[in-house]
């Protein structure tokens, strides 16, 4: 006589064996690494091999029918600022002027598209980079109607001796606008002033109003609360706008070219006629290095002279 069946369960699959704590957190520590990669990549290859390519450029001796030789012809380097020192003047005085007149044009709109326009403030941003829907090179062409001898700006200039203080200053000649200084400011200014209204526009609307509402508690004119309170708090806004204004406008080369003349060619006009007219590659690539060494410098100064780094 047998007894029951004894039901057996089916064997199981032994499980699988977990990885160690150690390389789950390895995997996770290289996470942001392999998200950096892209970039990085990007980076070395459009960024920093072009910069080693010029910079063996710059060394190098020849003509482009011979050739050019790597020679470390650092002499390029003395003779080229020597040269076009000038245009290395004209850039930074050009530039600078441009930065100071687009932080003054540009504050007080970023002021108001942050605390007064209200339902009006995402049109504003909108009008501030509608430029950025049409071509540079377009848009530097309007300034040569809008300067154009003989048309209604330059007559109401004119008319109210305008045009007599800035013929004073060497800044226009006579009557004429087109082909003088101001010209290549007024391009540079109204080219580059979105860059500087944006960053305003981000530190100012990142201030709490309630600062507003204490200072004037405690009894401050509105002229200390701006003093004493947004314009410190501004400060990243206000580094971040000059520097993308400045750092452009200093290699910039449209504007001298389409409104000014050949006294008012920028260092950018000069690299780029030694790459494409003269074929010069090593005195071009020289003048490119000293530029951005030039502008490194005054970067440097400037941030640590501002007292910020918290850049928007």
């Amino acid at each position: 006589m047998t007894g029951p069946a004894v039901e057996t369960a089916p064997p199981q699959a032994p499980a699988p064996a977990e990885p160690p704590v150690h390389q789950a957190s390895l995997r996770k520590r290289l996470i942001p690494y392999w998200l950096l990669l892209p970039g990085i990549l990007w980076l070395l290859v459009f960024f920093v091999l072009p910069m080693v390519y010029q910079a063996s450029t710059s060394v190098q001796t020849g003509s482009l029918e011979e050739g050019f030789q790597v020679t470390w012809h650092f002499q390029t380097y003395w003779d080229a600022f020597t040269e076009y020192y000038p245009q290395f003047l004209r850039s930074l005085l050009y530039a600078g002027t441009a930065t100071v007149l687009c932080l003054l044009l540009g504050y007080p709109l970023a002021y108001l598209i942050a605390f007064k326009a209200g339902r009006w403030r995402n049109l504003l941003l909108v009008l501030v980079i509608a430029p950025f829907f049409t071509s540079f090179l377009i848009r530097t062409l309007a300034w040569k109607t809008i300067l154009a001898d003989g048309g209604p700006v330059v007559a109401v200039l004119n008319n109210v001796g305008f045009l007599d203080v800035t013929s004073w200053l060497g800044l226009t000649q006579g009557d004429r606008v087109l082909a003088t200084p101001l010209a290549v400011v007024c391009g540079l200014t109204y080219n580059f002033l979105p860059f500087m209204i944006l960053p305003l526009y981000s530190s100012l609307e990142r201030i709490d109003t309630r600062l507003h509402e204490a200072a004037g508690d405690l009894y401050a004119r509105p002229a200390t609360v701006f003093r004493k309170v947004t314009f410190p708090l501004s400060m990243p806004g206000v580094v971040s706008g000059t520097l993308l204004t400045f750092i452009p406008a200093s290699g910039d080369y449209v504007n001298a070219e389409l409104l000014g003349s050949t006294d008012t060619r920028m260092i950018g006009n000069v690299i780029q006629s030694q790459y494409l007219r003269i074929l010069d590659y090593p005195t071009a690539a020289a003048l490119s290095f000293i530029l951005m060494a030039i502008v490194l410098i005054m970067v440097t100064i400037y941030i640590r002279r501002a007292g910020t780094e918290d850049l928007v």
